[in-house]
């Protein structure tokens, strides 16, 4: 558990120094002096999804406490919250549509949705598929949700349409690519209506096989449970949500006028756990002198974004630059988690730097940063 540390004194006969700020604001001062992180997403594929604690130091890498989970390890999640709403994978192209005009499963079939499934798709660049995919800014519960708020009278719950997007990618992949995604991983039939405080979940592939039933009980101590439709159960995913800050995954965004698009190197910060963030651009001199001269005196906090969890996204990294891969130095990000900690970080790495047995150099997939509590 994470430990706000204001003023220490240490004896009688020490001082106490002040741990006040220009406006005489308490600060938290995080327990760490800051770290270099290597975030294992796993190389050209980017198969994991990577949960990071930056107030939490992993004793063994001296970086921060890193939890992975593959992407394909889970289906829908349940807001644990007050309201009843289901989230996508968007890391893996999940999608999901509403039929029309049915009430029972026995109802859809593959010939009765085949028109339906060739417009519940991502990245086919038609903006008029937008809304088979949840909100991009992922402020939920309140932001739109492709599966509508489940309601309390189960007739009221559609029967929806899931495209479960793509496999992990298996073959090779050229020095400086990213392949996103895999295979098909075909289509469910789902209906989710309420379990009490929960939610119970009903599923099928579309010819009616490998039916299945599954009853979630809200967890409060984190933001979502999840499960995996594939394999027929819950799993845990998310650590705790006051336990993570920043999730690394590749991600489903949008291109205005283009429609949905799969980001690699996405980083999302963990906004429904209270987790704001903001960038800073320097738009002169130096960008390494002007991170490093940041103080907790230049936190604006009227910058603090919470209702948007892409605040870095895929921003911090060009790849077509000019002189091939690049992270940007013109920027630097400033994070304030849910315990008061505020942070300063920086990329510096988009690729691997070295050849080693876990990838090649100039291989995707192995991002670096450096961050200091403020």
């Amino acid at each position: 558990m994470k430990k706000i540390l204001f003023c220490l004194v240490i004896g009688a006969s020490f001082i106490s120094q002040s741990c006040i700020n220009d406006n005489e604001d308490a600060v938290a001062v995080a327990p760490i002096e800051g770290a270099i992180a290597d975030p294992r997403v796993g190389g050209a594929t980017q198969p994991n999804q990577v949960w990071i604690d930056l107030s939490e130091i992993d004793p063994v890498t001296k970086g921060p406490v890193q939890k992975l989970t593959k992407r394909t390890d889970w289906d829908l999640a349940f807001y644990s919250g007050n309201a009843f709403k289901v989230v996508l994978n968007s890391s893996i192209m999940m999608a999901a549509a509403k039929i029309p005009n049915v009430t029972t499963f026995e109802q859809v079939t593959e010939a009765s949705v085949s028109t339906l499934k060739n417009q519940v798709q991502v990245a086919n660049f038609n903006p008029a598929n937008e809304i088979y995919i949840d909100s991009v800014k992922g402020n939920f519960p309140t932001d739109y949700t492709a599966i509508d708020e489940i309601k309390a009278n189960d007739s009221e719950n559609g029967i929806y349409l899931v495209n479960m997007g793509k496999e992990i990618y298996t073959g090779s992949v050229a020095v400086g690519s990213v392949t996103t995604g895999g295979d098909s991983r075909g289509w469910k039939k789902v209906q989710i209506v309420r379990a009490g405080d929960g939610y119970k979940v009903k599923s099928a592939d579309l010819d009616g096989s490998n039916y299945s039933e599954i009853v979630v009980a809200k967890n409060t101590a984190y933001n979502y449970n999840f499960v995996s439709l594939k394999n027929k159960k819950e799993v845990v995913i998310q650590p705790e949500k006051n336990k993570w800050d920043l999730c690394f995954t590749v991600f489903t965004n949008v291109i205005s006028g283009a429609g949905s698009y799969i980001y690699a190197d996405f980083v999302n910060n963990n906004n429904v756990g209270g987790v704001g963030a903001y960038e800073v651009m320097v738009t002169s001199g130096s960008g390494l002198d002007a991170y490093n001269n940041f103080k907790i005196g230049n936190v604006d906090q009227s910058k603090f974004i919470y209702n948007d969890h892409r605040v870095i996204g895929a921003d911090w990294r060009n790849p077509v630059g000019n002189n091939g891969l690049e992270v940007y130095g013109d920027r630097f990000y400033v994070i304030k988690d849910a315990e008061g900690y505020y942070f300063k970080l920086k990329f510096t790495r988009l690729t691997k730097s070295t050849t080693d047995g876990t990838g090649v150099a100039g291989e995707r997939g192995f991002p670096q940063f450096e961050y200091k509590p403020l």
